[in-house]
């Protein structure tokens, strides 16, 4: 474990640094300030950029799993488990707090307040902490960013970084989470990741874990 942190440092240190930031903004701004800040500029290239790039949360990580086979099966293994056990965490929390989302709690506390929404994104009503999008963009980035350091390639790392916050804003761009639901979600997507890559990295010597698509059969 001491090993990967040093390796992925760049990444780990930007996740800390984002998370500290977001720490300090939800202590010291309103609730409905932060949230009317983050969504104070609308423009028509980002209301058709950020309905794709929320898609980082759904459907992506799948594909990147499916061509992860063929280069390392245990590769592919790992971000598959990643993405599962996060989202699981994900959805206990979001059934045990059941917090709404922004567009229903800012219609039942702020009536007289509009805010800018997107055409075509149907708004979500409820189970807005944590946001399962955010824990699945930095599982996924994360993951990719532990790969690539173990490929020597650190420095893309930082495009990792900016993938999963590309992601995660998303959520906040289309008034589907709160800036507390990003936070949330960033822990968990990125601590899970750490947690099982533990494991992981302990069956990375099993033959089935090196396997790959290309792998010649044995007859």
């Amino acid at each position: 474990m001491r090993t990967l942190l040093k390796r992925n440092s760049v990444f780990l240190v930007l996740c800390l640094l984002l998370w500290a930031g977001l720490s300090i903004a939800l202590l010291s701004v309103d609730k409905l300030a932060l949230h009317l800040w983050f969504n104070s500029c609308h423009t028509p290239w980002q209301d058709a950029f950020f309905p794709v790039a929320t898609k980082l949360g759904e459907w992506v990580p799948y594909v990147v799993a499916g061509l992860l086979l063929f280069y390392k099966f245990g590769w592919s293994a790992f971000l598959l488990v990643n993405i599962w056990i996060s989202g699981l965490v994900g959805q206990l929390f979001k059934h045990l707090i059941h917090a709404p989302r922004p567009y229903v709690w800012l219609m039942a506390n702020y009536p007289d307040i509009h805010f800018p929404l997107v055409e075509g994104i149907a708004m979500k009503q409820a189970l807005s902490f944590p946001s399962g999008h955010t824990i699945s963009c930095f599982a996924l980035c994360t993951t990719l960013s532990i790969i690539l350091t173990e490929k020597h390639h650190t420095y893309l790392s930082i495009l990792c970084f900016l993938l999963a916050i590309t992601g995660a804003y998303s959520r906040i761009y289309l008034s589907q989470h709160f800036a507390m639901d990003i936070w949330g979600g960033m822990i968990i997507g990125v601590v899970t990741t750490l947690l099982l890559y533990y494991l992981f990295a302990r069956l990375s010597r099993q033959k089935w874990y090196n396997m790959h698509f290309f792998a010649k059969k044995v007859h």
